[in-house]
């Protein structure tokens, strides 16, 4: 096995990794702030792909992609916010899942119908096309390297953002006790919109950085989301180091887990029953590190303890 395989699958897996993040920061958020359970955070991730495929394809300019991915991601989080969200604060979880699982439906179909029902293509910008020599003699894509610092530059941004700024000690305030800060003045409705429209514009910068390596297509935020959830769980609800820390485990677990317990598998079964152990294995190694981590610590790693 050999060192380069394995350091271009610890590059992928970080990668993955980050993107996760993207999608897990405004997840944890919304989530840790609002109390609330939100299953069209995925949709809101292809809302950002399909804006992004739109303008890339009118302009020719990746840039003006990505700001229309997080433009159009923010615009239709806040206006969900204002008109469903907010009536579902005081609900219980339950109607709260219902109502945001229609919400899916709506997009999905609001999609299909404005672009159709074939995968739409977005192309890497011929600046950041191609591969780069890395140490070792290691030739990895400029693109994905690219997608790796933008996430941990937004994580940065993100950190500061919280610890620094007046809106999150707001938000952190809002963690704890949501009555008390509202009590002191904070207008709660406009906080609570704009970290939905945060959270949004993430996704939406996921789903359109990602949609450059793969398709853009209907259904494409649900995965995901899924993940995205496992993320969250494991680094703690409302924490974005928890929610960075996480999506890395879950990204380094999947990705090597994927392309080397196969290979482990195979070293005492025939090759078939070793794809075969080992892609079932692989396919629950994140669930299997959920569980354990939980064991562990059942509020996350960096969820506040009870």
């Amino acid at each position: 096995m050999s060192f380069i395989l394995i350091a271009e699958q610890v590059l992928n897996g970080l990668q993955f990794g980050i993107m996760l993040f993207l999608m897990a920061a405004g997840l944890t958020l919304i989530f840790g702030v609002m109390g609330l359970i939100n299953l069209a955070h995925g949709s809101l991730y292809m809302v950002g792909a399909f804006a992004a495929a739109a303008v890339a394809g009118a302009t020719g300019s990746f840039v003006l992609a990505l700001a229309a991915a997080m433009a159009a991601a923010a615009a239709a989080g806040a206006l969900i916010e204002l008109l469903v969200i907010r009536r579902l604060y005081d609900k219980d979880h339950l109607d709260q899942v219902l109502a945001t699982f229609a919400l899916i439906l709506i997009f999905s179909e609001g999609t299909r119908w404005l672009f159709g029902s074939f995968p739409l293509f977005l192309n890497i910008p011929a600046a950041l096309s191609g591969p780069v020599s890395l140490p070792g003699g290691i030739e990895y894509p400029l693109y994905r390297l690219v997608l790796i610092g933008a996430g941990l530059a937004v994580a940065a941004g993100l950190g500061l953002m919280i610890s620094r700024t007046r809106i999150g000690i707001q938000i952190r305030a809002g963690e704890n006790d949501r009555e008390m800060i509202a009590a002191l003045g904070v207008d709660i409705s406009k906080l609570y919109t704009l970290i939905f429209a945060l959270g949004a514009a993430l996704a939406g910068l996921a789903g359109a950085l990602v949609g450059a390596i793969q398709s853009v297509q209907v259904g494409m935020g649900e995965p995901v989301l899924i993940l995205a959830f496992v993320v969250i769980v494991i680094g703690g609800i409302g924490s974005i180091k928890g929610a960075l820390v996480g999506a890395l485990l879950v990204g380094l677990t999947d990705t090597l887990g994927g392309v080397f317990l196969p290979r482990l598998f195979g070293l005492f079964l025939e090759p078939s029953a070793a794809n075969s152990v080992g892609s079932s294995l692989a396919s629950m190694a994140i669930y299997i590190l959920m569980g354990a981590v939980l064991i562990w610590r059942p509020t996350g790693l960096f969820g506040a303890q009870p």
